[in-house]
């Protein structure tokens, strides 16, 4: 069963759907305890950051932490991405998880932000989530915080610089665009999680 967790924010039912449609066994939940014995768990996030401190207050990030220490597949979408870094601008009380290093930032003053809409991406070579991916994607952003390219990139876009599309660590994932929302490229990049 993959977990989708329910904090209070995110693309919940949009995301339940592309997995419905792609035959997965899915269901949105705020258990702890069904996060905790999830076979996979999706992060779906859509918002302010700080909304994240949910996840601390209702033992969900407990969960998944935990699930994450078993090695557990693990996907973040948008702020659900934007939690599996150190914090953000956003919101600098909040932490979050520190499962790869660096912080979010803003879009420079020099575009507009929020960045919505489609935009291409540029993808690396032998990512699982993008496997069978065109080379050059479009896919729908809508976010006015990145996170920078580090080594666990494996798909850039360049919007006021480039900046971490999707980061990928052994069975890490994290995209900032939204699948569910990203047509049949988003399906794919959704099935092959599914399929890890």
């Amino acid at each position: 069963m993959i977990a989708i967790v329910d904090y209070g924010a995110g693309n919940l039912v949009s995301v339940k759907k592309a997995l419905d449609w792609l035959g997965q066994d899915c269901a949105i939940t705020a258990d702890p305890a069904a996060v905790h014995n999830a076979d996979k768990v999706i992060l779906p996030g859509v918002g302010h950051f700080s909304s994240t401190s949910a996840l601390e207050q209702t033992g969900l990030q407990q969960a998944i932490a935990d699930g994450i220490a078993r090695k557990t597949p693990f996907l973040g979408i948008c702020v659900g991405m934007q939690w599996m870094f150190e914090g953000s601008e956003e919101s600098p009380e909040t932490r979050g998880l520190g499962l790869f290093p660096d912080q979010c930032t803003h879009f420079p003053a020099n575009v507009k932000s929020p960045h919505v809409g489609w935009n291409q991406l540029e993808i690396a070579p032998n990512s699982r989530l993008f496997r069978d991916v065109s080379p050059s994607p479009f896919v729908f952003f809508t976010h006015s915080f990145r996170v920078p390219t580090n080594a666990s990139t494996v798909a850039c876009c360049e919007y006021g610089g480039k900046f971490s599309a999707a980061v990928e660590q052994d069975h890490l994932f994290g995209v900032q665009f939204h699948p569910e929302k990203s047509g049949d490229t988003g399906l794919k990049i959704l099935n092959n999680f599914c399929s890890l």
